[in-house]
């Protein structure tokens, strides 16, 4: 990985113009663009150890952006799936009802909340988001 940073580095600027600002290579600056569109990548890291602004780089990842969308051809990404021409078609008897769960929580100012149809799981997730959160009495001044 190293080897292909270094060798895009010395590939990304061809030169420079009158003005100073430095021109880039379309390849090396489209690959640099991928880079920075893959999961968990910093731009601004990316930024720093090539060498160039950030706020180009990110020019360049909107421009790249704008382009995807504006060609004629789709990607797969961009289509949704077409449905099915069939769908599978399961007899009543067969199915077994799960079991459900509410939850009824009646808060002092007058709301209620009801939260039925909602597995166990669902409800045990709920719960142990609402128990992260300050209450209100804790964060009053």
């Amino acid at each position: 990985m190293a080897e292909h940073d270094s060798e895009l580095l010395q590939r990304l600027v061809v030169g420079s113009k009158r003005d100073g600002r430095r021109r880039y290579d379309k390849q090396a600056k489209a690959e640099l663009v991928q880079t920075c569109l893959k999961p968990g990548v910093s731009v601004a890291r990316v930024a720093l150890k090539h060498g160039i602004n950030a706020n180009l780089l990110r020019k360049w990842i909107s421009l790249h952006l704008q382009k995807q969308e504006q060609s004629p051809v789709a990607t797969s990404q961009s289509v949704a799936p077409s449905p099915p021409p069939f769908i599978p078609v399961v007899p009543a008897g067969s199915c077994s009802k799960p079991t459900e769960s509410g939850l009824r929580v009646r808060l002092p100012n007058g709301i209620e909340i009801c939260l039925s149809g909602h597995g166990e799981d669902e409800l045990s997730c709920l719960l142990r988001l609402l128990c992260t959160l300050p209450c209100s009495v804790s964060t009053r001044l």
